[in-house]
């Protein structure tokens, strides 16, 4: 009978084991097919006027816009049509973790705002909390070399992904969850800025209308994903508005010489 019990339980764990392995090996791919996505095209930048605001961007795929159907659907991109006087330098790059970033801000040149969008790679490549927090500490603290008005902006739920199933999906949640508490604290104690996108998935429009926010890949945001973005983070930090009013003031100074 022990015997049996013991057949019995092993099977379940090979069930189990076998599970798992399968929902890892597609979610593998369709990460897979997803780098693919993200080494296509160009990140948004433009040189506007002089006297504009000045916004430099960092941080991976997202910072380029991958998942938009143009570069003007991205969110440098959306930022620049709310600012039309705006200047945006972008140095976003596919792959990179908040580590990675250090090299994107190097240079003494002074901006108007920093906008870091990043964080998707560190969950999905496992970068442990005590390094995670160093790197974004540094991030921080050099971005302010840059400006005095920085902004973090790491990715929404990553767990709510369609591709991750069960228990993928929990740990991708829990990880999403954990770089969100950390880019808070560093943010907060570095005098930068916070935009928050994680939702639980019943509260989360992109895993709500995986069809309408996501882009094809399943990981990035498509144009109607990028513009809840930029939403989130008018709400949230009002950046428009501040890039704005330092615009106007700049060319307020232009006219007085």
């Amino acid at each position: 009978m022990k015997r049996q019990k013991n057949i019995a339980a092993f099977a379940g764990l090979s069930v189990l084991v076998g599970i798992a392995a399968a929902t890892a090996g597609y979610a593998a791919l369709r990460l897979r097919q997803s780098a693919r996505l993200a080494h296509k095209g160009h990140a948004f930048d433009r040189l506007a006027q002089a006297e504009g605001a000045r916004l430099l961007v960092v941080g991976d795929s997202t910072a380029k816009g991958t998942g938009a159907s143009t570069p003007e659907y991205s969110l440098p991109g959306l930022l620049c049509r709310a600012n039309p006087s705006l200047t945006v330098v972008n140095r976003g790059h596919d792959r990179a973790r908040f580590e990675d970033l250090l090299a994107q801000l190097e240079g003494d040149e002074r901006f108007d705002a920093v906008l870091i969008l990043g964080g998707a790679n560190d969950v999905l490549r496992m970068t442990r909390d005590a390094a995670l927090r160093d790197s974004i500490r540094r991030v921080a603290q050099r971005a302010r070399v840059r400006s005095d008005l920085v902004v973090f902006m790491p990715p929404g739920n990553i767990g709510n992904a369609p591709f991750f199933l069960p228990p993928w999906n929990w740990w991708m949640s829990y990880r999403s969850r954990r770089l969100h508490a950390i880019v808070s604290q560093e943010a907060q104690a570095n005098g930068a800025l916070y935009v928050s996108l994680f939702r639980d998935r019943d509260g989360d429009p992109f895993a709500r209308h995986p069809q309408r926010m996501n882009a094809r890949d399943g990981l990035h945001p498509s144009d109607a994903g990028y513009e809840l973005w930029q939403r989130e983070l008018e709400a949230q930090v009002q950046l428009s508005a501040k890039l704005r009013k330092i615009g106007r003031s700049a060319a307020a100074r232009g006219s007085a010489f």
